[in-house]
């Protein structure tokens, strides 16, 4: 048996603006909604530093799962600046992802919150971020989640 190595890249807790949500309607996919990202934090043993604003790009399924699909710009302790998309889902029982979207705050058992990754960045120093496959999990907090990415394979 092959053991999948990994290892922490960072601990990301982003700013979400819930009231500010854009709901565009009823599509093909589900029920399309826009979060704005107002900011947010970051912190690893190779990277850490700021979010800057942007958005959660989100379909809510008609089997109730919640898809994300989030892009953000990173600016990192000494100005360098990557960019960070990730997709994933939400995955909770129906009663639990109704009072989720009444705005409840959920116990981490409730729910599965899996995401996978890419950044990219300019700067040489952080190149090594172009190639890295990365996934994450995350737990839901009152003002936004919280991720814990983690590289693979490095």
């Amino acid at each position: 048996m092959t053991i999948l190595q990994h290892r922490h890249l960072m601990t990301m807790a982003l700013d979400v603006d819930f009231a500010g949500m854009i709901g565009i309607g009823k599509v093909p996919a589900g029920r399309r909604r826009i979060a704005p990202v107002t900011g947010g934090t970051f912190s690893g043993d190779r990277l850490h530093g700021k979010v800057l604003p942007g958005a959660d790009w989100v379909i809510n399924r008609p089997d109730g799962v919640m898809l994300i699909d989030v892009r953000l710009v990173l600016k990192l302790h000494d100005d360098a600046l990557a960019y960070l998309t990730y997709q994933g889902r939400f995955l909770a029982a129906p009663d639990v992802m109704a009072r989720f979207g009444k705005g409840g705050l959920l116990e981490p058992h409730e729910y599965s919150l899996a995401v996978t990754a890419r950044l990219e960045c300019g700067d040489e120093r952080y190149a090594w971020l172009n190639d890295s496959i990365v996934v994450g999990t995350g737990t839901q907090t009152a003002s936004g989640p919280v991720y814990q990415f983690f590289t693979i394979g490095d």
